[in-house]
């Protein structure tokens, strides 16, 4: 059977070799987990599953290959109305003569045979009884009972580690590329963004070169050194920061973090609100240590990345008009140093922390995002693992 769970994970485009394979059954072989679906589906996640990309798929695979364990239809265990498998005040205790009179119904598919009758019959709450889906009795159906043999619906947690089937909602769920991110997430996304090259000192053996050359010199070993590859991407990031950004601080700071680790090549400025004709690099001295936008234009050529961080929620005059800046009279409006900015690095993108559902009720969000012809990005793991590849292809745009 784990066989046919091996050939289907592969055959669907998961990356299991034959080792890990093996890894999962020698885990079974000892013992690791207990006898249970739950215990196994994270096992064999752990196991066979190496890279984050892949979870969604495995779990959709993991629920059709097992579905054979889970023959009621889903849509009837989520009618059982809510009140049938309330704990109730006290806690029933069962006496061991209880217990022992109580005999089990003689295997799965009696249970579920049963339980579908009853899921036809049952109109009302049943507590302390011996036959219907309920509580604190001894029907091998509900919650908060006894029963050798039973299946556990409605409870939050095992009691007597008898349920021969747990049929409460799973944590098998996809990834939410919606969630906020933390640092390691962000590395991960980040690393999509590589240019590899090869230089510097030959210290990395080319294995498919020396075994052609140490064969064409009738088996005398030639080997042939080549330099590592390393990531040479060049990165400008332009920061928004303060007012409506300090909520945002925690995540642009796991961002900036994150950066600074895969990229090497890596510069850095803020702005506020919109990009104007000067930037700072130290927040405690922008008004006085102010480095002119056309700096960056000038000092930074087409091979560096460029991405904007901001929410982009502003007032949509400072954007459009000039003197619009909340904090000085600006001569020329924003979208004018953003156009700037774009034509001279064409890869470019606008990363936003604000969710994509908010996006359509803010003017100025929407103003940005024509002006960077649809390139924003929510900072969330999906929106981040998009961006990477839109900077690397220009035709690429945001489609959340």
């Amino acid at each position: 059977m784990f066989l046919d769970f091996f050939r289907l994970l592969k055959s669907n485009g998961i990356p299991v070799t034959l080792r890990e394979h093996l890894t999962l059954l020698e885990a079974l072989d000892k013992g690791v987990v207990a006898y249970s679906i739950d215990d196994f589906y994270a096992l064999s996640r752990a196991a066979l599953v190496k890279h984050e990309q892949h979870l969604d798929r495995f779990d959709v695979l993991f629920g059709m290959f097992f579905r054979q364990l889970d023959n009621i239809p889903v849509e009837k265990i989520v009618q059982i109305p809510a009140e049938w498998l309330q704990k109730g005040i006290e806690d029933r205790q069962f006496s061991p003569e209880e217990m022992a009179a109580i005999e089990a119904m003689g295997g799965l598919d009696k249970l579920m045979e049963r339980l579908r009758e009853l899921l036809e019959e049952q109109k009302e709450r049943h507590e302390g009884g011996d036959t219907w889906i309920g509580t604190q009795g001894t029907s091998p159906f509900g919650a908060y009972g006894y029963n050798p043999e039973g299946v556990r619906i409605g409870q939050e947690q095992g009691r007597q580690g008898r349920a021969v089937k747990v049929w409460d909602k799973r944590s098998y769920q996809n990834l939410d590329d919606n969630v906020e991110l933390d640092t390691r997430n962000i590395k991960l996304a980040l690393k999509r963004l590589r240019i590899l090259t090869r230089e510097g000192r030959r210290e990395e053996l080319d294995l498919d070169t020396t075994i052609r050359k140490t064969s064409e010199n009738a088996g005398v070993l030639d080997l042939e050194l080549v330099p590592s590859k390393k990531n040479r991407v060049k990165v400008l990031i332009l920061f928004d920061i303060g007012g409506s950004m300090d909520a945002h601080i925690r995540l642009c700071e796991q961002l900036f973090s994150a950066a600074k680790y895969e990229f090497k090549h890596l510069e850095y400025y803020y702005f506020h609100n919109c990009l104007y004709e000067f930037v700072w690099k130290d927040n405690t001295r922008r008004h006085t240590e102010r480095i002119p936008t056309l700096e960056l234009l000038h000092k930074y050529n087409q091979d560096y990345k460029l991405i904007f961080v901001g929410d982009a929620t502003m007032a949509p005059y400072e954007i459009t008009a000039p003197q619009g800046s909340v904090e000085h009279y600006n001569e020329e409006p924003g979208k004018v140093w953003i156009q700037r900015m774009r034509e001279q690095f064409p890869y470019s993108i606008w990363l936003n922390p604000t969710l994509p559902k908010y996006w359509d009720f803010t003017p100025s969000i929407e103003l940005l995002r024509e002006l960077m012809d649809d390139r924003m990005f929510p900072l969330t793991l999906g929106g981040l693992t998009a961006a990477m590849k839109a900077l690397k292809d220009k035709k690429i745009k945001y489609e959340g």
